[in-house]
């Protein structure tokens, strides 16, 4: 009984620290960029846009197509580096215990 009520513990400790990487990832900022830096997003830990940079050099009404493509680059970048700031905090949350492919984070 006192290994269940020491797991019981550690699973308690466990869920705070979840709650306090949850909080953490709201104020986590994260930049991605395409087009050499010419569009920039800004996303949160969990994935929302905070601002998006356009270099108004790249604004013209012919090239409208082309601003759609840097924006979604740019965000896409953004995302994939929030996602591993997650899993760094996670490994180290974890313990580094590896976690099975596609497990989403945060739990």
């Amino acid at each position: 009984m006192k290994n269940l009520s020491q797991m019981l513990k550690q699973a308690q400790e466990l869920q705070g620290k979840m709650q306090e990487i949850q909080e953490q990832l709201t104020e986590l900022e994260v930049t991605g960029t395409s087009g050499g830096g010419m569009c920039k997003v800004i996303l949160n830990g969990k994935g929302m846009a905070k601002s998006i940079h356009i270099d108004p050099a790249i604004v013209t009404p012919d090239d409208a197509s082309l601003l759609e493509d840097l924006i979604l680059a740019a965000m896409n970048d953004a995302r994939v580096k929030a996602d591993e700031r997650m899993r760094d905090e996670m490994q180290k949350l974890t313990g580094g215990l590896p976690l099975p492919p596609g497990t989403p984070l945060p739990f």
